[in-house]
């Protein structure tokens, strides 16, 4: 089950679960990540409300979170789906080359994925979607389903007040690499 279930936040969408998580994390000195603001002009703002109410981005946007884990560099993009194929057009290629430059710069750059449907939240590691990224664009599939994507180890839970814990799914994923990394030794 879910953590907006199962924390009575059924109507938040995930950004806002992460977002929680990430003040958790804060508050307690195990990372600091900040949500990477989509820079836009405004056209029109309502006087009385001085709410602005029409507005073009300025620029593409690389990724919605950025920031530090205990001295490592991470960013990453928080996606939801309904179903359980995930559209790869929901991905931008200016994101693929930013994640692809932050990673070869030492960084770890990964995905959140909500599949709604199943009510379930999980890691992806960068490599695994630029994998399918190159599948697509050699002219195979546009997406990739649940099923060959996502192992459970990558699931993602809810512990206390970190309500994505997204932590656990780095720590997965540079377990993951270090083996690789021992076995290519």
């Amino acid at each position: 089950m879910g953590t907006w279930k199962t924390r009575g936040l059924r109507g938040s969408t995930l950004e806002e679960l992460i977002n929680r998580t990430n003040e958790s994390y804060r508050e307690k000195n195990l990372a600091l990540i900040q949500k990477v603001p989509t820079p836009i002009t405004p056209i029109e703002i309502d006087k009385a409300s001085r709410h602005i109410t029409l507005a073009y981005f300025d620029m593409k946007s690389t990724v919605d979170y950025i920031g530090v884990v205990q001295g490592l560099p991470v960013c990453f993009d928080a996606k939801e789906c309904a179903v359980k194929t995930f559209p790869l057009q929901n991905i931008h290629p200016h994101q693929i080359a930013f994640m692809r430059d932050f990673e070869k710069q030492g960084g770890i750059a990964f995905f959140i994925v909500a599949f709604t449907g199943e009510d379930e939240i999980y890691y992806m590691p960068f490599d695994l979607v630029y994998t399918f990224w190159k599948r697509m664009e050699e002219g195979g599939r546009k997406s990739f389903t649940y099923e060959e994507a996502i192992p459970d180890s990558y699931k993602l839970r809810g512990h206390r007040d970190m309500l994505v814990h997204y932590l656990e799914g780095i720590q997965t994923d540079l377990d993951r690499k270090e083996n690789e990394d021992d076995k290519c030794s």
